[in-house]
């Protein structure tokens, strides 16, 4: 899929959990700490937001970031009641221009406490200049290159082999290592309102 394309489908999904949420704009910006031109503009898919901006829309919609990951297809790929998703099936996302996508592993539900995601950074790619917080813990493991991950103003630099966790409610952010494409298996887990499955 491409990028306009990705960016139209994100929209839509955002909209759709908004109003089956029954929440205006005005209520989603307000969550989520952004303007309401800025909602509406991704909603329409004119503005390709980043990891953090998605972060704090799902956590205003009380989603895992997984669930905008739905493209709106029907979901009989998902195999076994929602446990099986295959290779050829899985979501993904290109955040534009910050050299970061990121591939949904697990099956989507918009309920889910556990989201495995594979996120390739590129040399120069970066989360943001400004580190983000939001529900949950998180943790991974470095595949392949090596990244820059900053949790509370600490730099850390992780090799291949490298792992990690921390509490997503502490300000982090992270970049792509100096050489190469980097892979990441990138763990979020969360405490929804409500319980979850």
């Amino acid at each position: 899929m491409d990028t306009d394309r990705a960016d139209e489908a994100l929209g839509q999904r955002i909209r759709h959990l908004r109003k089956a949420r029954g929440l205006s704009l005005k209520e989603v910006a307000g969550k989520a700490g952004f303007s309401i031109g800025l909602i509406s503009q991704i909603e329409r898919g004119i503005s390709s937001p980043s990891v953090k901006v998605l972060t704090r829309i799902a956590n205003a919609l009380q989603v895992n970031v997984g669930s905008l990951f739905d493209d709106g297809a029907d979901h009989d790929e998902v195999e076994g009641n929602g446990i099986v998703v295959r290779r050829k099936d899985r979501r993904a996302v290109r955040f534009r221009g910050t050299g970061i996508s990121k591939e949904l592993l697990t099956p989507q539900a918009a309920d889910s406490e556990l989201d495995i995601f594979m996120m390739q950074i590129e040399p120069d790619g970066t989360s943001g200049d400004e580190s983000y917080m939001h529900d949950g813990v998180e943790a991974g493991i470095v595949l392949e290159g090596a990244i820059w991950l900053t949790v509370d103003g600490e730099e850390l630099h992780l090799r291949e082999g490298d792992g990690f966790r921390f509490a997503s409610q502490r300000p982090h952010s992270f970049r792509g290592g100096a050489r190469g494409l980097s892979r990441v298996l990138w763990v979020n887990a969360r405490r929804l309102q409500g319980g979850g499955r």
